[in-house]
């Protein structure tokens, strides 16, 4: 392995079109969190793990080429994907695949599919059976 070997994943970036409306949906479809790290950036947190919100109108140089919607992700869950089916119906929110086996990052994944309000494409999933590494 070299020294130089990635050892995990810190955050991931959406660049989003309303601030307050993503945080919004996170919250109330995912369970989510939202903090404000300093004034105006916010993030959301699950777990060890966070989704920093990038308002698309304050990009900074750095980031200019992302664009709301362009996000695509996978979330792991140990909710029945069958419930997330239920749980997203009530709160209005069309799936647009799923559920459908996967190759996830440990092994096989159950996921079902749909897309916030800024069109980034989530999964949520279910690990099945044994993980492979």
């Amino acid at each position: 392995m070299s020294a130089f070997a990635v050892t995990g994943l810190d955050h991931i970036v959406l660049c989003v079109a309303d601030v307050v409306r993503a945080r919004g949906f996170y919250e109330r479809v995912l369970g989510m969190e939202s903090r404000e790290e300093r004034p105006g950036k916010w993030s959301l947190h699950f777990g060890h793990h966070k989704i920093s919100l990038q308002d698309a109108a304050a990009s900074p140089a750095i980031a200019r080429d992302t664009v709301p919607g362009s996000g695509n992700f996978c979330l792991l869950s140990d909710a029945p994907v069958e419930k997330w089916i239920d749980h997203l119906g009530r709160e209005h929110v069309e799936i647009i695949d799923g559920p459908v086996e996967r190759a996830g990052a440990t092994g096989t994944i159950l996921s079902v599919y749909f897309r916030d309000p800024d069109g980034n494409l989530v999964e949520v999933c279910n690990m099945q059976g044994r993980h492979d590494r």
